[in-house]
């Protein structure tokens, strides 16, 4: 056997090493190629919901799509699911207008890829939404036959968008109201009752009250024995009335700005009181909560 000269050794390792980084190269190559074709196929799918195109925005997503959309609130499984919940109509007036990605990288695992971005997006909204909103998603990505299709997906509002929209009014539906109404009353005529189950089930732990009798301040206790002793006293409402009503909602909280009169029967005397009050309430659970107020008395 010949032994190699440092010649030849060196002549081999550059060989050597040549080869790694043409493989390097090619396999750098091939995912700068994929990036490239789930971006465009991501740009498809945009695109397929500005042109309102329901075939384009089906065919872009696997039969057994799985995950979840802005406010979804449960998963959505298959691809009709997605369809129905997207509800893409091209004869509605309101949909996508434009957008524009940011914070766009993916990482792959063979024929599989994830991918992450922002999207600022345009729109004609529905009645009540904002026309610019902010997403963040994350997709799935799956290759089948050299093709990429998008087999899943998290799409949800960015944190710029939540702020902004807790930060701006919005409307409430009559069914809506109505039930925020209804917790107002129930939280004056439960107090005159001396019904402390329903005041402990609407008014919350951490309640402020400013009253309206000698500008004391109120906490839970205050309110709940309040109460307590004035049904103990034999007090009784006789009328309550709220002659004017505002209302203004910033995300889960509601501010009602009102007047009231109210007249009350105790020892068979009657009294009447009447004045502005200004109440905090937070929707819970599904439940309107009365967490604060600030009461002033007519003059």
């Amino acid at each position: 056997m010949t032994r190699p000269t440092r010649s030849s050794f060196s002549l081999i390792v550059c060989i050597v090493f040549a080869v790694a980084a043409a493989s390097v190269s090619v396999a750098q190559d091939d995912r700068a190629s994929d990036r490239a074709a789930i971006k465009a196929h991501i740009d498809s799918i945009f695109q397929a919901f500005i042109k309102k195109d329901v075939a384009a925005l089906r065919a872009t997503h696997a039969e057994n799509w799985l995950g979840y959309l802005d406010n979804s609130g449960r998963m959505l499984k298959g691809i009709s699911d997605y369809m129905d919940w997207n509800q893409l109509d091209p004869k509605s007036p309101y949909g996508m207008k434009s957008y524009k990605f940011r914070d766009f990288d993916m990482i792959f695992k063979g024929d599989a890829a994830f991918v992450c971005f922002v999207a600022d997006v345009e729109s004609n909204p529905w009645p009540g939404n904002p026309p610019h909103r902010v997403l963040q998603i994350c997709d799935f990505y799956t290759r089948t036959d050299g093709q990429w299709i998008q087999s899943g997906s998290y799409t949800g509002q960015h944190q710029e968008t939540v702020e902004e929209q807790l930060a701006s009014p919005r409307s409430l539906g009559d069914e809506m109201k109505k039930r925020l109404l209804d917790a107002r009353e129930s939280v004056w005529r439960a107090y005159f009752a001396g019904d402390r189950a329903t005041l402990e089930k609407l008014i919350p732990a951490e309640t402020i009250a400013i009253e309206s009798s000698d500008n004391s301040w109120s906490n839970r206790e205050t309110i709940l024995n309040g109460s307590a002793e004035f049904a103990k006293g034999g007090g009784k409402l006789v009328k309550l009335e709220f002659p004017k009503t505002e209302i203004q909602v910033y995300g889960s909280a509601a501010v009602i700005y009102s007047n009231y009169s109210y007249e009350l029967e105790i020892g068979g005397k009657r009294s009447t009181q009447s004045g502005r009050v200004t109440e905090v309430f937070v929707l819970r659970k599904g439940q309107w909560v009365n967490p604060g107020w600030h009461m002033d008395s007519g003059k």
